[in-house]
C-alpha cells in the first residue's frame, strides 16, 4: 500500500462527491435541449445545494429519529460505494477488496431502503404515496439488479468489477458476445428506473406521479441538500458501474499518474454524456405511461437478465 493508492482511493470517492451534481446537470440540460428549451445550466445544481445547505430546517410535528437518521446513512452509503468500483483507475486500490460488485448493490439498496423509511415516518400523504410506489417498483428492480451482477460475476468468473473491465477489454469476442449484450440491455433498463429516468413517473417535485421527489417531499434545509446529494450520487454510481464496467470499460488510468487520472476523468464524463443523451431521449421522447404499467419494462429487464446467465451457462 504505497501513499499514492492511498491519494488515488480518497480522489475516487472525492471525484463521485464533487461530480455528481455536475452529472445531474448535464442530463437536465440535455432534457431542456431535448424540449427547445435553454434550461437553467449545468452548473444549476450545485447552487441549488449551496442554496439548500443555507436554509433552515422544518421538522414535522410526527417525525422521529428516522428523519435525522436517513439521510446520514444514505449519504455514507454512497460514500462508500466508489471505494469498490473502477472510477478513475483500471485497477484494485487498497480497499478495493473490502467487497465486491454484489456487496456495492446491496449498499445501493440500503441507502434507498433508508429513504423509504423516511418517506414513511412521517405520515404524509405524499411521503407514504412516495414510499410505497418506490417499493412497488423495487419488487422487480432489486432482483433483477441482484441478477444483472450475478451474470457479469458468472461472465468474467469473478465478483469483482475490475476483473470484469479487464475481461472486456482484452477479448473483444466477450465483449460482442450475447451474454454481454444481454446485461448491458438489462442494466440499461434498470439505469432508467434508479435514476427517476422512465417515463412512469416524474423528477420534479410538482406533480402526482413522482416517486423520489414524494419520499423526500417533508424535507428542507441542509438535510434536504444531502438527500439530493445523495441522490445525484447515486446516478453517478450506477453510471459509472454501467460505463466503466460493461458498456464503456476502456479510457480509465493504467498507473494512476497525475496525466492518466486527468484523462480518465475526462473520459469518464464523456461516456456518460453519451449515456446521458439516450436516457434523456428515452424518457423524454416515449409517450409517458400509466404507473400500472411500470412492470413492462422492467420484466423485459428480469428476462434479459435470465438470459444472459443462461448464455453463460451454455458458453
Amino acid at each position: 500500500m504505497s501513499a499514492r493508492d492511498i491519494i488515488l482511493q480518497v480522489m475516487q470517492v472525492l471525484a463521485v462527491l464533487v461530480l455528481a451534481p455536475l452529472l445531474q446537470g448535464i442530463i437536465l440540460q440535455f432534457e431542456e435541449r431535448v424540449q427547445r428549451a435553454r434550461g437553467p445550466g449545468i452548473f444549476q445544481p450545485y447552487r441549488d445545494l449551496w442554496k439548500l445547505f443555507h436554509k433552515q430546517i422544518v421538522v414535522p410535528e410526527t417525525a422521529s429519529w428516522l428523519y435525522w437518521t436517513a439521510p446520514i446513512v444514505a449519504f455514507t452509503a454512497m460514500l462508500t460505494v466508489p471505494i469498490l468500483i473502477p472510477v478513475i483507475t483500471n485497477y484494485p486500490l487498497p480497499l478495493s477488496d473490502m467487497g465486491d460488485i454484489l456487496g456495492g448493490g446491496l449498499i445501493l439498496t440500503l441507502g434507498s431502503f433508508m429513504i423509504t423509511l423516511a418517506g414513511l415516518d412521517t405520515t404524509s400523504a405524499y411521503g407514504g404515496v412516495g414510499s410505497s410506489r418506490a417499493v412497488m417498483v423495487a419488487i422487480l428492480a432489486e432482483p433483477t439488479l441482484i441478477l444483472v451482477f450475478v451474470g457479469i460475476t458468472l461472465l468474467a468468473k469473478a465478483m469483482l468489477p475490475f476483473v470484469v473491465n479487464h475481461l472486456l477489454v482484452a477479448q473483444p469476442a466477450v465483449y460482442w458476445s450475447p451474454t454481454h449484450l444481454f446485461l448491458v440491455a438489462a442494466f440499461f433498463v434498470l439505469l432508467t428506473v434508479e435514476t427517476d429516468r422512465l417515463p412512469i413517473h416524474s423528477s420534479t417535485h410538482i406533480e402526482v406521479y413522482m416517486i423520489e421527489e414524494g419520499r423526500i417531499l417533508e424535507y428542507s434545509g441542509p438535510l434536504l441538500a444531502l438527500l439530493r446529494w445523495t441522490s445525484a450520487m447515486k446516478q453517478f454510481i450506477l453510471y459509472t458501474i454501467f460505463c466503466n464496467v460493461l458498456l464503456l470499460p476502456w479510457g480509465l488510468s493504467y498507473q494512476g499518474t497525475a496525466l492518466g487520472v486527468a484523462g480518465s476523468t475526462v473520459a469518464l464524463m464523456l461516456k456518460f454524456a453519451l449515456v446521458a443523451c439516450a436516457v434523456v431521449v428515452v424518457d423524454t421522447v416515449q409517450s409517458r405511461l400509466r404507473f400500472y404499467r411500470y412492470q413492462e419494462p422492467l420484466a423485459a429487464s428480469f428476462l434479459l437478465a435470465v438470459l444472459a446467465i443462461i448464455g453463460t451457462q451454455l458458453s
